[in-house]
């Protein structure tokens, strides 16, 4: 069983960095400078839906890193730990950039991945966000920033008009799924198994619906030591990451095994199914920078971070390894 798992591995690295076009020749590898590190730490929040990080191992490989490490943190601590150099790099989403930057955490926005994390799933009667005033929803997210901001959206007050459910202790998706609460927010799995489970009905996909789907929700983002640091292993580090997001858009069930066999997650099912519904053919099309600009001004109105968006932007972002990659990485 040992061999026949490293052979899967040995093929699955062969056919991914061949089918991402990653496999460089030293020479043009050469002409980018040499790797100051050959390590690389890449949080593991247990997501199906940030799929890149995980398809890119075997990238990170084919670029030269000989060192590279999943690190596992719960996604509510992501942009702590990124701070605190526990992590090198992670998918972190826009509200967790706009407080962590307005807070002062040294961390470096280098480019949105993908658009559509979130689904809102309710129980029967609720067809709208709207609907949920006076209502309870759970979610895992403490506090509920991203759907707090839904809320304001269509003229709902968050701190009034919900009755809010994200002590993980009290497992507000189990509540949901028991008609104890009325609405519950999740991100892949979670979506995929109440689908699974014939739980509720979805009143809003932000891989769909606008205003929302035409942000990014996913984002790269270093810590900015590394950055500054080590800008030939950042570069290769976004470019092992977009290709694999390419790969995820376009081969699913490829990107969907590999993050099985790498034990990233157990259920096929559930992973086949959220890279198919996810747009990770955005990162070309869309604006990085526009994406932070919306969460921000949302995030102000809403008095959780007082910084300008045009502050978080000149602090907290640095575009050029991305723009030098669009250029690179043509369609």
């Amino acid at each position: 069983m040992p061999m026949m798992q490293s052979r899967r591995r040995f093929l699955t690295t062969l056919s991914i960095a061949g089918a991402a076009g990653l496999v460089y020749a030293p020479r043009a590898l050469a002409a980018e400078g040499a790797l100051e590190t050959t390590t690389v730490r890449l949080a593991n929040d247990r997501s199906i839906c940030i799929a890149p990080v995980f398809v890119a191992e075997e990238l990170l490989r084919a670029e030269g890193f000989t060192d590279v490490r999943y690190v596992d943190t719960p996604a509510v601590d992501l942009q702590k730990a990124l701070a605190s150099a526990k992590l090198d790099f992670a998918l972190l989403l826009p509200f967790q950039l706009g407080i962590a930057i307005d807070a002062g955490e040294p961390i470096t926005i280098l480019a949105g991945v993908h658009v559509g994390c979130f689904e809102l799933f309710a129980r029967k009667g609720i067809r709208s966000v709207t609907d949920l005033k006076g209502k309870s929803v759970g979610l895992k997210f403490a506090p509920p920033y991203q759907l707090s901001l839904m809320a304001a959206h269509v003229g709902l007050d968050p701190k009034k008009d919900i009755h809010w459910v994200t002590d993980p202790a009290l497992k507000p998706m189990e509540l949901f799924a028991e008609g104890k609460i009325d609405a519950f927010l999740g991100f892949a799995p979670e979506p995929q198994e109440l689908r699974a489970r014939h739980v509720g009905h979805v009143i809003l996909n932000t891989g769909v619906d606008r205003p929302w789907s035409q942000y990014f929700c996913c984002m790269l983002t270093g810590n900015r030591e590394y950055v500054r640091k080590y800008p030939v292993a950042t570069k290769r580090v976004l470019r092992a990451i977009l290709k694999a997001a390419d790969l995820c858009g376009s081969e699913p069930a490829r990107a969907a095994q590999r993050i099985v066999d790498g034990g990233f997650t157990t259920r096929y099912d559930y992973a086949i199914e959220t890279l198919s519904d996810i747009p990770y053919d955005k990162w070309r099309d869309y604006d990085a920078e526009d994406s932070i600009r919306f969460y921000a001004l949302r995030m102000r109105e809403a008095g959780f971070i007082k910084s300008s968006p045009q502050k978080l932007i000149a602090e907290g972002t640095d575009w050029r390894f991305l723009n030098e990659l669009k250029k690179e990485l043509k369609a």
